[in-house]
């Protein structure tokens, strides 16, 4: 069994190997904001029909 010691007094590379571990993993993915192609055409700020028909 080991011993408990609090992270505090950890030396900094097992402070850094314990939080490595902790990290999310991305799977390949990059955690970079991304446009998808087809979102473009489903959200318009302008009105369908210009009202300048009257």
């Amino acid at each position: 069994m080991e011993k408990f010691i609090p992270f505090e007094k950890l030396s900094k590379k097992e402070q850094k190997k314990l939080n490595a571990e902790k990290r999310r993993d991305w799977n390949g993915i990059t955690p970079v904001t991304r446009v998808v192609l087809d979102s473009k055409k489903v959200y318009k700020r302008k009105p369908k029909h210009s009202e300048d028909y009257e």
